[in-house]
């Protein structure tokens, strides 16, 4: 397919944030709603696929990913800080991966009160499963979108990223 065919969706039947806007609302905040809606959208299919192909969730699937990036393990506070979610949250997941078999905590010798957690055998064997699915899952989603369109879109994206980025909002407090 090399041309976007244009869709004509029932705002009703296929409800989210953008579809509650009017043609009279600022720009950006149509834009944001528009982006926010396609992120919505990929992720609901990812968690459905998760779901119904390996009976897992995403969460479990981004603990195990952060864990195949560093073969040696990782301090429960830096899963927590780049998952950005709770350490109680990392501590859920990673009891129920251990129950399974798919991660294993090694104790630090210095500090008994902290631990690291790694991908066992079987963990990373599951994994590279799942990221293969993950991976045409995502492409499949990608694949009518024109090249020229993807391109830009990236660039633009790239754009945007850079312009938060330097807002003064968006910097770390000294």
């Amino acid at each position: 397919m090399n041309d976007i065919q244009t869709l004509v969706i029932d705002p009703h039947q296929y409800p989210d944030l953008e579809s509650l806007t009017v043609p009279e609302d600022h720009a950006d905040l149509r834009l944001w709603l528009r982006m926010l809606s396609c992120c919505n959208l990929i992720e609901t299919e990812l968690r459905s696929r998760l779901r119904t192909e390996y009976d897992t969730t995403l969460p479990r699937f981004d603990l195990m990913a952060q864990l195949q990036r560093e073969p040696g393990g990782m301090k429960m506070t830096d899963l927590s800080r780049y998952m950005m979610v709770t350490n109680g949250n990392i501590t859920g997941i990673t009891d129920q991966l251990e129950k399974e078999g798919l991660v294993e905590r090694i104790r630090n010798s210095a500090d008994r009160r902290s631990s690291v957690v790694r991908l066992t055998v079987k963990g990373r064997r599951v994994f590279r499963k799942m990221a293969r699915s993950h991976e045409e899952w995502v492409l499949s989603m990608f694949d009518g979108l024109p090249d020229t369109s993807r391109d830009i879109l990236f660039e633009t994206l790239g754009q945007l990223k850079t312009f938060v980025r330097l807002q003064p909002s968006a910097r770390p407090a000294s």
